[in-house]
């Protein structure tokens, strides 16, 4: 009984998860434009040119440094905002849902705001601190090729910081109120709370988010892209970005299908390997309560 209630599902599973993937895995042993039935198989030629790749190698850095820099950046503002909530602050619905409102603006509005806050000579960002007075500050170009990267990285840890706060603070509203009243009449403060009751209690909250932020850093590619423009600076590539490029192009298509396939080959490797290495190294036992 249990069988056949599982097997739609499965054939959905087998056929718009399994199925594509292994035929992904095909196609990128040829080079191939994939809009034409002309390819020639070339083995492991893909992934040996990904080896001498320079571009593929830089959007495989910034990818790192939004899972690193951009990971922390996230949860240490998911976690703050979420003591901050929790400290029993006036209109708390009001703050939660206004740290989650970017998440549900369109992509492209929200990108088009940042690019504004950064532009030159009239941007938010270049206002204030010519109001300040700090005109060192307002005279760095913030969009450079040298600093592109970093205020997009700013704006993407702005708008993914809401989604996880959200998903932390579900898990510390399962916690009974009672545990935490008597930490108050031990003297515990809200940061000690946090640590010592509310970050153990949802651990296992914690281990799924911290795999949900790592795969979304893996295959980052609309708040960049969007960022970045039509002709988006290679300093900007991430390799979701680098994979659409190869597959299309920019103003120009590329059409080297069999080579963006191989990109999206290794993306699936990476994000099952830092999956279970993140399952594993968050390994915990469970608390009750």
């Amino acid at each position: 009984m249990i069988g056949s209630f599982l097997l739609p599902a499965l054939v959905f599973y087998i056929g718009l998860v399994i199925a594509p993937a292994i035929q992904a895995i095909v196609l990128s042993f040829f080079d191939t434009s994939g809009f034409s039935d002309a390819r020639r198989f070339v083995g492991l030629g893909n992934y040996a040119k990904l080896l001498s790749d320079e571009v593929f190698w830089k959007a495989g850095v910034n990818t790192l440094l939004i899972m690193v820099v951009g990971g922390i950046a996230v949860f240490l503002l998911a976690f703050g905002y979420t003591m901050m909530i929790n400290s029993g602050i006036r209109w708390r619905k009001l703050f939660r849902a206004a740290i989650f409102m970017p998440n549900i603006v369109a992509v492209v509005a929200i990108t088009s705001f940042w690019s504004f806050l950064f532009m030159p000579r009239y941007g938010l960002l270049f206002s204030l601190l010519k109001h300040l007075q700090l005109d060192t500050l307002a005279g760095i170009a913030w969009t450079a090729p040298e600093n592109v990267f970093w205020s997009m990285l700013l704006g993407l840890v702005w708008l993914s910081s809401g989604f996880f706060m959200i998903l932390i603070m579900a898990g510390a509203d399962k916690i009974p109120a009672d545990i935490y009243e008597a930490a108050r009449l031990d003297g515990a403060g809200h940061v000690q709370a946090f640590l010592h009751i509310t970050l153990p209690m949802i651990w296992d909250v914690l281990a799924i988010t911290y795999v949900l932020w790592l795969i979304q850093a893996l295959k980052t590619m609309e708040f960049p892209y969007a960022f970045g423009g039509p002709n988006i600076d290679s300093n900007l590539y991430t390799m979701a970005i680098y994979l659409y490029v190869q597959g299309f192009g920019q103003r120009q298509p590329i059409y080297a299908l069999g080579y963006a396939t191989a990109i999206g080959v290794v993306m699936l490797l990476v994000t099952t390997a830092i999956t279970l290495a993140c399952r594993r190294l968050m390994r915990h036992e469970r608390l009750e309560y």
